[in-house]
């Protein structure tokens, strides 16, 4: 069966979201004395649990990170106000972005994102990775009135898109929202292997580099 479409996550799928995370982390450290009362191996290491792979807003992570350190002359809604701001200016893709989604444009393939979170916080996200270019829809959650897994964002996308599910793929890497939530619309689905899940069900692939994409689309 051709595939005429290919849909995809953001986080933890195209953006390397952990490291991008971490690279943001140790540079607002360094940008905020406050938080320079706390030894910063310390203090990364605590965002980076207290975050929880991005499923904790980070209202709750600093509000916690001053709490637990007795952290003094800061504001939490600063620190989130300078998340919400800065966050784009390290965001990094996972190896192989570019060249897939160009390979994948080059066969006529449509493609779609469908990303849970605040619409202009993802939106300047995922334009940070410079593949908005190559994209047909792009599908975020508070904009679209609509969360993954609800079936109703995947049929929204594949509408835009003009294809059947039968004839698309999705590419995520949350068992539940990405994986079966796509299976369950009659979609195919591959799994960006990512932590914390070691595994998932339901998958018609696994892949670790996102070129291998490539030889399931295209064979």
């Amino acid at each position: 069966m051709t595939i005429k479409a290919v849909l995809f996550d953001l986080d933890g799928t195209l953006l390397d979201r952990d490291s991008s995370l971490l690279a943001f982390v140790n540079d607002q450290y360094d940008r905020m004395p406050a938080f320079q009362a706390v030894e910063k191996e310390q203090f990364v290491q605590r965002f980076i649990e207290l975050d929880n792979h991005g499923y904790v807003w980070k209202d709750k992570v600093y509000q916690q990170l001053i709490e637990e350190f007795e952290i003094a002359d800061v504001d939490w809604a600063d620190c989130l106000h300078d998340y919400v701001s800065s966050f784009q200016q390290h965001c990094i893709g996972f190896a192989n972005l570019q060249s897939m989604l160009a390979k994948l444009k080059e066969h006529d393939i449509k493609i779609a994102l469908i990303s849970n979170g605040f619409g202009q916080f993802q939106y300047d996200n995922f334009k940070a990775l410079n593949i908005e270019h190559l994209f047909d829809e792009v599908l975020i959650s508070e904009w679209e009135g609509l969360r993954k897994p609800d079936p109703a964002i995947f049929h929204r996308a594949l509408t835009k898109l003009g294809v059947t599910a039968e004839d698309a793929l999705f590419v995520g890497d949350h068992p539940d929202n990405d994986i079966r939530a796509s299976r369950e619309v009659g979609m195919r689905a591959v799994w960006k292997r990512s932590a914390p899940y070691e595994s998932v069900e339901h998958a018609n692939a696994v892949i670790d580099d996102l070129e291998e994409l490539i030889t399931i689309v295209l064979p």
